[in-house]
């Protein structure tokens, strides 16, 4: 009898140590969420009260965090992200439903892709200029855009805002993990990650990419493209960085940490 109490204690403690590393790991994804926020307003990736965030708490990925509904990015803090789950078909019939094209998107993606950890959705400059160019092609033109080599899905058939049936055409697109950007023609760019940190470098990084290419064209020059072997090269060396998306975003929170230290509450 002795022993089974013991055994009874041991489980009890395990359970709650588990349920404090679970409380403790989605609130380390509210304060990074909420961070990139913060720092999308910052770089002019926002755009009004629309476009959204979200990542993954749960193994298979269908348990999510997301922005409420037409909240401004600047104002977005860890606590006021929703908890939403992929699998809840009830999810825009509660209080404090999402955005329904955030749910449309997000939810297919979460459901569909549990590769994709943290989803990033914006229709930042470029690239949506890049988006409605009728070749919406990212050519390798240097380091930057090399990285982004045969490495981006391109979706030419916006058929109108994301509602639930655009978002499972869009998901059923990214089904491929090595293939972490989508650009949605006419529309703004999706991209993926394995963390808060992995998604919103490679979203930095696009962003400038797609800047480099435009400012490019905008000179009338002809442009020097990189040869397919190059272009490859340099996109495998950039996967070879490792660590360097963390420490990209640990800087980044560190300047909020000094300036905008109330995105962690």
């Amino acid at each position: 009898m002795v022993q089974v109490n013991v055994v009874f204690i041991m489980r009890n403690d395990e359970s709650k140590c588990w349920s404090s590393l679970m409380s403790d790991f989605i609130q380390a994804q509210r304060i990074d969420l909420a961070a990139a926020f913060r720092w999308a307003v910052r770089l002019n990736y926002h755009e009004g009260v629309a476009n959204h965030f979200s990542v993954a708490i749960n193994n298979s990925g269908s348990q999510f965090l997301i922005n409420p509904n037409q909240r401004h990015f600047a104002t977005i803090k860890a606590s006021d992200l929703l908890l939403l789950d992929a699998n809840n078909q009830d999810t825009m019939s509660q209080a404090n439903a999402p955005d329904p094209t955030a749910w449309g998107l997000h939810g297919a993606v979460h459901k569909h892709c549990p590769h994709a950890r943290c989803v990033l959705h914006v229709h930042s400059i470029f690239s949506t200029v890049l988006a409605c160019l009728k070749d919406p092609r990212l050519p390798a033109i240097d380091q930057n855009t090399a990285q982004f080599h045969n490495r981006v899905v391109v979706d030419a058939g916006f058929d109108g805002m994301a509602f639930v049936d655009e978002g499972e055409r869009c998901a059923a697109m990214l089904s491929d993990p090595n293939k972490k950007v989508m650009l949605m023609g006419n529309h703004g760019v999706i991209v993926l990650g394995s963390s808060v940190a992995d998604a919103f470098n490679r979203l930095y990084y696009f962003e400038r990419s797609a800047e480099t290419y435009i400012r490019a064209l905008q000179t009338g020059m002809v442009l020097n493209f990189l040869s397919n072997e190059v272009a490859e090269k340099t996109a495998q060396q950039w996967e070879g960085f490792d660590g360097s998306a963390n420490a990209h975003f640990n800087e980044l929170k560190s300047i909020l940490d000094k300036e905008e230290a109330d995105y962690k509450r």
